[in-house]
């Protein structure tokens, strides 16, 4: 691949994606190893409004008895972004030019989607291809492929 087409569509560098992916799969990996336990996400959602939400849903014992160890888990992925932050950003502030309606609006779609989709994109992506679970992975297939016409559509529309 020609290198200009790759700082073009890395402008960053690509190895910090490489160690960030290996760093997300070794993590899933050891937890599933040590414990049988896949950690995807959006349960960590679920079973932590159980704490506060009594509807039957969130009471289901697969949510309210996973929510302990789940939360550590959770400030475990948000602990690593503050490593990172502090480690690679500096702790510069991050900003984004992305206005907050459509952070608030793709926020909820991508929760809507994901109950839809009984995991969220990373849960199946990461979780669920890794312990080879067709589901999974005609859930990838259908995020990737909407991402593609989506994105696609989107340049068209905006050129």
């Amino acid at each position: 691949m020609d290198s200009s087409l790759i700082s073009t569509l890395f402008p960053l560098g690509w190895q910090h994606y490489l160690l960030g992916g290996a760093l997300l799969g070794a993590g899933v990996a050891l937890l599933f190893f040590t414990t049988g336990k896949v950690g995807g996400m959006s349960t960590v959602f679920s079973s932590t409004w159980s704490y506060v939400v009594q509807r039957p849903f969130f009471q289901q014992p697969r949510l309210a008895g996973s929510r302990g160890w789940r939360l550590v888990y959770a400030l475990g992925v948000l602990l690593g972004g503050l490593v990172w932050w502090l480690a690679v950003a500096g702790g510069a502030p991050q900003s984004t030019a992305v206005p907050v309606w459509q952070l608030l609006v793709g926020g909820f779609l991508v929760g809507y989607g994901a109950r839809l989709g009984n995991g969220c994109t990373s849960g199946h992506g990461i979780c669920g291809l890794g312990s080879l679970q067709w589901p999974s992975l005609l859930a990838v297939l259908t995020f990737m492929g909407t991402a593609f016409l989506t994105a696609n559509l989107v340049a068209r529309w905006l050129a």
